[in-house]
């Protein structure tokens, strides 16, 4: 029971029976989904244990173009076994939202990285230990917690737009706040930034390509591998 007896000849059993059944409604769900935690963020309860989902299922509209998947990346290596966007289910849920707006205005999203294994990062770590652009494994990444991406924007036929940098480019024009480039390009990533922010989605100062849902820091940090099957 909520702890109001001093204030019961006020509310009358009643009213508290209706509480208790309103936080029974908002607790038991989150309980029986096997949370650990859970926190208000956002407006949203965050579970710690809230299981991965692949975003190709989610949001199949989003292109993928995952780097470390390939060579193509600041190491010059292949570090994921396969091309898979995993995220937590409610982040991915959020992305999806952000596409769908986008697409109203001729645009939509291409992902080039999500959840990234603890064992990835600390490859990453021995190679580039900044932690401006690299999270130190010790603390683990938000990309590790399944929580962060890195997207940037597409036109109609999935063709990208100019941006200030290249991802992956560690240098000032990968700032957020860079005013050099063109107008188009500071643009470009100014849209993407209100689409993102207008779903909860923040943005790392150093790199306009990375943004991190609501509650990050309250999700577990995970090494499973990429290959292994997923909730959905």
């Amino acid at each position: 029971m909520f702890l109001l007896a001093g204030r019961l000849p006020r509310y009358g059993l009643g009213v508290l029976a209706c509480l208790d059944l309103l936080a029974a409604a908002i607790v038991l769900p989150a309980v029986a989904a096997g949370c650990s935690q859970v926190r208000p963020e956002a407006g949203q309860a965050v579970c710690a244990d809230e299981p991965l989902v692949d975003l190709a299922d989610v949001a199949p509209r989003i292109v993928l173009d995952l780097r470390y998947a390939t060579a193509d990346n600041f190491l010059r290596q292949k570090l994921y076994p396969v091309a898979r966007c995993l995220l937590r289910e409610s982040v991915a849920d959020r992305l999806r939202r952000v596409q769908d707006d986008l697409e109203v205005k001729g645009l939509g999203l291409k992902v080039f990285d999500g959840y990234r294994p603890l064992s990835v990062q600390r490859r990453m770590w021995g190679v580039f230990p900044d932690p401006k652009y690299v999270a130190d494994p010790a603390r683990g990444s938000r990309h590790n917690r399944g929580a962060a991406v890195d997207v940037t924007l597409v036109d109609a036929k999935g063709r990208e737009l100019p941006m200030p940098s290249a991802f992956d480019e560690f240098s000032e024009r990968a700032h957020r706040n860079y005013a050099g480039g063109t107008a188009e390009q500071r643009r470009n990533r100014r849209v993407l930034e209100d689409a993102m922010e207008r779903h909860g989605f923040s943005g790392l100062d150093s790199e306009w390509w990375h943004f991190d849902a609501p509650g990050w820091q309250h999700y577990t940090i995970l090494d499973q591998p990429l290959e292994r099957g997923v909730s959905r």
